[in-house]
């Protein structure tokens, strides 16, 4: 695709220094040739070329149209004026049919911007741009491009996706080409002002966003700063622990003249003869309970 793509730049500049030399009748025929040749489907630099323009206002002028609809056009626009523009060889009909399928990709194009929260504590601020496929149905292509049946159509797309003008898929299931992507074409003047102007409100969309999470990071600090002095309350609190129950232990191993460290081990475990006690009760009580056994036995 790389080599093709430098071809095509190399065409489409040969065309271009032709262009400046050429006029009248040799303009025109040089115009039939970029709009068959394989490869270029952008034409804005050859209509603003001062040479282009002047054949509006000449006999050539529905070759100037032509040009004019290859590069904003589509192949309908072309139909309704057919009458009056030059006819089209096949090579340019599916040029003209590829340019028409971009347009319908454009026009069904869908961006959603997702904003979600999650709440933990403190609010995220979670951005997700999805864009999706654009799904064009069958029956939208055949009545747009004027083809007979869906084997016409899908070889029509499968020559546009060799030709890098789309990439895609045919859902032959559901009946519709997906879309994932496609060229850019040419922009009229006048839609310069709407591109200035969704550009701008994409900007303050951002600015939006970058404020929320500016906010988001901000409470995040923040947490986090009562999270670290909490901690260190603790650890202070816990080795002020500590000291007193070393005192204290050191006070009373002093009042019994012992080494603190044994007078803690003292405390914690009982003394040697206090299980021997507790066992002892423990069999006593079983005697006990059997000689009382054989005393009643006796009785009865």
């Amino acid at each position: 695709m790389a080599a093709e793509g430098k071809v095509t730049g190399q065409s489409q500049e040969q065309f271009l220094l032709l262009a400046k030399a050429a006029r009248g009748a040799a303009l025109a025929s040089l115009i039939h040739q970029v709009l068959e040749a394989p490869g270029i489907y952008v034409f804005g630099e050859l209509l603003d070329m001062p040479a282009v323009r002047e054949l509006a206002d000449s006999e050539f002028s529905p070759v100037f149209r032509l040009l004019t609809i290859f590069a904003y056009g589509t192949y309908a626009d072309y139909l309704a004026e057919a009458a009056n523009l030059p006819p089209l060889t096949e090579a340019q009909k599916n040029k003209l049919r590829h340019l028409s399928v971009v347009t319908l990709a454009a026009k069904i194009k869908v961006v959603a911007l997702f904003f979600s929260k999650f709440f933990f504590q403190w609010d995220y601020l979670m951005l997700v741009t999805v864009t999706f496929p654009q799904c064009i149905p069958y029956s939208v292509l055949l009545e747009q491009l004027q083809l007979k049946n869906v084997r016409q159509l899908e070889d029509l797309v499968i020559e546009a996706v060799y030709a890098d003008v789309l990439r895609g898929s045919l859902d032959q299931r559901n009946q519709r080409l997906e879309v994932d992507y496609s060229i850019g074409r040419d922009i009229r003047r006048e839609e310069l002002s709407t591109i200035t102007r969704t550009l701008q409100e994409w900007c303050q969309g951002c600015e939006v966003v970058l404020s929320g999470i500016e906010e988001q990071v901000s409470r995040a600090n923040q947490h986090k700063e009562q999270q670290l002095a909490l901690k260190q309350q603790i650890e202070s609190e816990v080795a002020n622990l500590k000291k007193t129950i070393k005192v204290t232990t050191a006070a009373a191993a002093a009042a019994t003249s012992q080494d603190p460290e044994q007078h803690l081990t003292e405390l914690r475990e009982p003394a040697p003869g206090t299980n021997q006690r507790q066992a002892s009760k423990k069999t006593s009580k079983a005697k006990g309970l059997r000689g009382s056994a054989k005393i009643w036995s006796k009785s009865n």
